[in-house]
């Protein structure tokens, strides 16, 4: 009998150092994935900061094309058409690029100021 309390004692003793064990891998492995997860997320981020630099990076770029010239240079067409579309508005810059056409910095007669973009002859496009 008192083999059989030594069994029963060291049995139950065994198993509860295996429940042990078992929680504590389940708890490393919940570790490990979070932090799978939390470097997935910060990868995600990372990339997500890249591609914004890149469109901003691209957008500059587009800008860039353009250099600016003197309000005389801007055509009688461009001024025409600015008045005709925009009654009491100002060019306050111009710039061109390589293709003739025009980004306007305009001051609109209610105060606001907008960048507008025209083709030599006055027609209005859009960048």
């Amino acid at each position: 009998m008192k083999k059989l309390v030594l069994v029963s004692v060291m049995s139950l003793g065994s198993l509860t150092a295996f429940a042990q064990e078992v929680v504590a891998e389940e708890v490393a492995t919940e570790a490990v994935a979070t932090e799978v997860v939390a470097e997935e997320a910060t990868e995600a981020v990372e990339a997500t900061e890249e591609a914004t630099e890149v469109v901003a990076e691209e957008a500059v770029e587009a800008q860039e094309g353009f250099n600016e010239v003197a309000l005389e240079e801007v055509p009688e067409a461009i001024i025409s058409a600015l008045e005709a579309a925009h009654p009491g508005a100002t060019i306050s810059k111009a710039y061109t690029n390589e293709n003739a056409q025009y980004k306007l910095e305009v001051a609109t007669a209610e105060g606001e100021n907008a960048e507008l973009y025209a083709d030599a002859e006055g027609n209005w496009i859009e960048m």
